[in-house]
């Protein structure tokens, strides 16, 4: 069968480059970090190297990158880093309800730990308000995190407004830059954040190997005791091979960033073209300030779980909701938070698209898709009356 994949924002295949790499960090290369031998400094030159690239992507100081395990790991890291951090100063977070649940799962904690989380509102667009993050602000506010561009939505968020918002106050900004770093131009001096997240397989890159940008002089309790790596920051043994791929990845991102964007933008605007006839099918997110290569959108009176079956039978990959919430089985929160109603957002479908696609996938895209849905509308049971729909405008109607 041959495949076509349209699930980039879940993972991406490593390019050789980034393989060849790794390699000998497996086997000749095998030294720990911290052994003051040539094998072992061998290892911690390849790890700075490493940094040096990944500083470079986001326009950062080597320093200010601490290497972790994931992005889910440098947005816990972040957020209750910081808030343990302060927590004598003042026991109040914000975050969106647009984030990812390592964000929102951390907030959750740090409830369970006796601090106050606001949880921001959104548009129909999935956008945050920065007017509602400065009302949201009081004197014990230490900490906000407002994601820079949703993996469900594609929504790229104004962080830049909000770091500015935060700073007005003193505050710490952090925001989620995994589904961004990488695949847009990011530049933390510019936008002035004082965390981001980042994730190497959203690049090209290996799993297990995220990162967390830290502005120097910013505090921030560790999540893993024990010895001094990453600055004494973050305990444990570096994955050498993972760490210097996604060096590698953030290197070669660099180079190709603008050639990536065309490719994907092109792609994704002549799938919403070739898609726009079918009925009662509602896009999702931001039209315009959203992520080149994201197509996210809504199926009325079918699920998404359908739909993602019938398209793997046919070799094409895609996704409903986040990675995390397509396991659960129930509707995404991030389209519930923008007032798409329940029923509706069960009909969640995310085409996300990478260097390796062509127009010819989108073609077979746009010409199995309708049939799909088709096929699946002729055996639901969710249609006519009383079904809970999306109106014009993207306005949430009850049909009769």
């Amino acid at each position: 069968m041959n495949i076509k994949y349209f699930d980039h924002v879940a993972a991406n295949p490593m390019i050789p480059e980034v393989l060849d790499s790794m390699m000998p960090y497996f086997k000749e290369e095998f030294g720990n970090p911290l052994s003051v031998y040539d094998l072992g400094m061998n290892a911690r030159i390849a790890i700075e190297t490493a940094r040096e690239k990944v500083a470079a992507l986001i326009n950062a100081d080597p320093s200010e990158i601490i290497f972790t395990s994931s992005g889910a790991e440098s947005n816990n890291f972040a957020l209750r880093g910081v808030a343990l951090a302060h927590q004598n100063e003042g026991k109040h977070a914000i975050v969106s309800k647009m984030e990812h649940h390592s964000i929102l799962n951390s907030a959750r904690v740090l409830e369970k730990m006796g601090f106050v989380v606001t949880y921001l509102p959104v548009d129909k667009y999935g956008m945050v308000d920065p007017g509602t993050v400065r009302k949201s602000i009081n004197d014990e506010t230490k900490i906000i995190s407002v994601i820079h561009a949703s993996s469900e939505t594609g929504t790229i968020e104004p962080v830049k407004e909000i770091a500015a918002v935060a700073h007005e106050k003193g505050i710490v900004f952090h925001t989620d830059g995994v589904a961004t770093v990488g695949n847009i131009p990011v530049d933390v001096k510019e936008l002035d954040v004082d965390l981001m997240s980042m994730a190497a397989h959203q690049f090209y890159g290996p799993k297990g190997a995220g990162a967390l940008y830290l502005k120097r002089g910013k505090r921030i309790n560790p999540l893993i005791y024990g010895g001094i790596q990453e600055g004494g920051r973050r305990a444990g043994t570096e994955n050498v091979p993972a760490i210097v791929g996604m060096g590698k990845a953030a290197e070669i991102a660099a180079e190709r960033l603008t050639a990536r964007m065309e490719h994907v933008k092109k792609l994704r605007d002549k799938l919403i073209v070739g898609l726009k006839n079918i009925p009662n099918l509602h896009l999702t997110g931001h039209p315009d300030k959203r992520l080149p290569g994201h197509a996210s959108m809504v199926v009325e009176f079918i699920e998404g779980e359908g739909m993602l079956l019938l398209l793997s039978s046919k070799g094409i990959y895609a996704a409903s909701g986040s990675a995390c919430t397509s396991k659960a089985l129930k509707a995404s929160p991030v389209l519930l938070s923008m007032g798409v109603p329940s029923s509706v957002a069960h009909g969640s479908i995310v085409f996300s698209f990478g260097e390796d696609n062509s127009e010819e996938d989108v073609d077979l895209l746009i010409e199995e898709f309708p049939k799909i849905i088709e096929k699946l509308r002729a055996m639901s049971p969710f249609s006519g009356k009383g079904w809970e729909g999306i109106g014009e405008g993207g306005k949430c109607t009850a049909k009769n």
